[in-house]
């Protein structure tokens, strides 16, 4: 255990240190969301009045919306790194190497859960900024950040296990344009559950996306059904923990096939 932990950290130190010598990539993972956030909450902003929206403004359903599909998008991005670690050797050095298959798998999502906590912080508080306003205080934001997290480790962990099998990068890109957008518009990240068409709203029942929005927010309110909160929360986790298994399945057949 010790060992794994070790090279673990070894792991996401080295990602760690690749972001930061290229902090641009920050920067762009945070255009398209503050675009969704900033020019959607003003442009959507009358659909708070309409009946069956529920209390506050747009832009505060918005945020944690925003949020949730930040680190669901950047997360679907994380098999890049290792289609690039493949073409240079890296990977393949790796796994003839000591280091644990579990130590990869754990490496690639620590870099990403402490990259979509900067990410997330940014997003909320540039909504907290713009005027949004919660109740929740600093517990409703904690499970934000959970949230975002644990959606995170699912597509991120989706993501490494098509790397390892498709080992292209267009097909991987491909997969992960496929999934984005669908994803976001069939769940409550855009639009109350009220509003949206009824069969939209029985698909979310089974979309991660949804289930991270919906504990976002709820989380955040004055007096949240923490029931409601727990429930997405574990949903979340075992799908996380699934795609772990899935990823560390992908890195025993790519080393077969290899």
């Amino acid at each position: 255990m010790t060992t794994v932990l070790t090279h673990t950290r070894l792991l996401s130190a080295r990602s760690l240190r690749t972001l930061s010598r290229q902090p641009a990539y920050l920067f762009f993972t945070l255009v398209q969301p503050m675009v969704w956030l900033l020019l959607f909450g003003q442009l959507f902003r009358r659909v708070a009045e309409l009946p069956g929206f529920g209390d506050g403004s747009y832009l505060a359903y918005l945020t944690p919306g925003v949020v949730v599909m930040t680190a669901m998008m950047s997360a679907g991005w994380s098999g890049t790194s290792i289609i690039q670690d493949m073409e240079r050797g890296v990977l393949d050095r790796a796994l003839t190497s000591p280091v644990r298959r579990a130590a990869l798998v754990n490496g690639s999502l620590a870099y990403q859960t402490v990259l979509t906590v900067v990410q997330s912080l940014i997003v909320f508080g540039t909504g907290l900024l713009a005027g949004a306003r919660y109740p929740g205080g600093a517990r409703g934001v904690l499970v934000v950040l959970t949230c975002a997290v644990l959606l995170a480790m699912v597509f991120a962990g989706l993501s490494d296990a098509v790397a390892l099998l498709v080992r292209q990068n267009e097909a991987l890109i491909a997969v992960a344009q496929f999934l984005v957008l669908p994803l976001t518009f069939l769940s409550s990240v855009m639009m109350a559950p009220a509003l949206m068409p009824a069969w939209v709203g029985r698909v979310a029942r089974f979309n991660p996306v949804d289930w991270a929005a919906v504990a976002s927010r709820e989380a955040l309110r004055a007096d949240p059904d923490w029931a409601l909160v727990r429930d997405r929360l574990a949903l979340l986790l075992v799908l996380a923990v699934v795609m772990g298994w899935l990823v560390t399945r992908a890195y025993r057949s790519y080393q077969r096939a290899g």
